[in-house]
């Protein structure tokens, strides 16, 4: 299979193992060996990545499957997605709600504007990543609390957040 994991070597120190037998040196030679044996990059065929001390979860850059034609056929739907789901659309989409909306809600909305069936392009994703953009800048602002806190990182994790956008006030009103 060809999954390749971080290990620690008496003599070598920190290096790259694989199911083959193969010893990897560091990161980039493990990434190579992946990539020879059509696995994933990311993940290095282990299908998970940990997002934070003892939070693992299916690796997002493969969908999870260790395989490397996955990863590369989610890197061009990102690309796509990046492409077709612009800050204009997004700011559109949400002009339209008159409260609070949840990423989910947005991304709905997104997905039946341009005509896209469930799982085409990573529409959630892209929304989110365009959504934090114009957090920064200002124009919305999260409502909604965080559902999980790591501890041990200073991490905050939401399933599906809520934003509201930010209302300027014009003079005289």
């Amino acid at each position: 299979m060809h999954a390749i994991t971080p290990r620690a070597d008496a003599v070598l120190g920190d290096v790259f193992g694989c199911e083959c037998g193969a010893v990897l040196a560091d990161r980039m030679a493990a990434e190579l060996h992946a990539a020879e044996n059509h696995r994933c990059t990311t993940c290095l065929g282990t299908a998970r990545e940990e997002l934070a001390a003892g939070l693992v979860r299916g690796c997002s850059a493969c969908a999870g499957t260790g395989r490397r034609r996955e990863q590369i056929m989610w890197q061009l739907a990102h690309e796509e997605a990046e492409q077709r789901i612009t800050v204009t659309l997004v700011r559109d989409v949400i002009a339209g709600f008159g409260g609070p909306f949840r990423l989910s809600e947005a991304a709905d909305e997104v997905r039946a504007r341009l005509g896209l069936p469930v799982g085409r392009l990573p529409v959630g994703p892209r929304v989110r990543d365009l959504l934090l953009q114009l957090q920064m800048w200002g124009e919305i602002v999260m409502v909604s609390a965080p559902d999980l806190l790591i501890d041990d990182v200073p991490t905050f994790l939401y399933e599906d957040p809520s934003w509201q956008v930010v209302r300027t006030l014009r003079p005289g009103r």
